[in-house]
């Protein structure tokens, strides 16, 4: 078993007021291995005047995560099947609705890579079983009840 750790901090700033719901949404995210990223809320939860311009805001790492581990296990099946990939990039969208009244979640991500072969690409039934594989296979997608698709 892994553990793994992330650190979230905030602080009110001079002048803002919480109990009026005036304050930056911005925050900083730390993870285990050193890493800093800037955090907030969504603009589209709390607007822009609340938002910081630059940092992620959670529903953005959710499909963020989902992207990179659907990435990382088809490479591994792609190399296990025999196959060399040169470059893999993804334009993944995560989509936000009502899932009850005042209750919202991310609930469909869809996934849109772009693979470059090194050597032969494999045929549309290969790609798609290694796509599949690999999404049965991804940690995160196991965790999260969003459906993901691979488009």
């Amino acid at each position: 078993m892994a553990t793994y750790r992330a650190s979230v901090t905030w602080r009110l700033s001079a002048g803002e007021d919480f109990p009026a719901g005036r304050y930056s949404r911005g925050h900083e995210l730390g993870f285990d291995r050193g890493t800093t990223v800037p955090g907030t809320a969504s603009s589209h939860v709390v607007g822009n005047k609340w938002s910081v311009e630059g940092a992620v805001d959670p529903e953005q790492m959710l499909v963020a995560a989902l992207s990179a581990c659907h990435m990382l296990t088809f490479l591994h099946r792609a190399r296990l099947a025999g196959l060399a990939v040169a470059s893999y990039a993804d334009a993944a969208e995560g989509v936000m609705s009502e899932i009850s009244p005042g209750r919202q979640a991310v609930t469909k991500v869809t996934l849109h890579p772009a693979i470059e072969w090194d050597g032969p690409a494999p045929d549309a039934e290969t790609l798609a079983r290694l796509h599949h594989e690999a999404h049965e296979e991804c940690f995160i997608a196991n965790s999260v009840k969003t459906e993901v698709v691979v488009a």
